[in-house]
């Protein structure tokens, strides 16, 4: 029975019923973390801040405001504008990709 089950187990997933650890009470919201993009960054510096934005003078950009807590690295950011991301969590990625532009990175607790 047993290689017969590793077959069903890759060709019939769920068919000898539940197996695998329970989590017991599980609530929710301790796992609630909503991600961004690097690619939307940009739109979310208020307009004001977005123009005096230099190379010396980075806008700061706090994206738990706007309900993000994960920072991704898909998409890209304009060349040569510098933000300052703070975030809960930040991938590798995202942080390769704001540091190339010449921005940080600044976590949160």
């Amino acid at each position: 029975m047993h290689h017969h089950r590793i077959l069903f187990d890759k060709y019939h997933p769920g068919y000898f019923g539940k197996v695998g650890m329970r989590y017991f009470h599980r609530l929710r919201n301790k796992f609630h973390c909503p991600a961004v993009n690097v690619e939307r960054l940009w739109s979310m510096v208020p307009a004001d801040k977005a123009a005096e934005a230099s190379a010396d003078k980075a806008p700061v950009l706090d994206v738990t405001q706007f309900g993000y807590f994960k920072v991704l690295g898909n998409g890209i950011l304009p060349p040569e504008r510098p933000i300052v991301v703070k975030a809960k969590l930040v991938s590798k990625v995202a942080e390769k990709k704001i540091k190339a532009v010449g921005g940080a990175v600044l976590l949160t607790a």
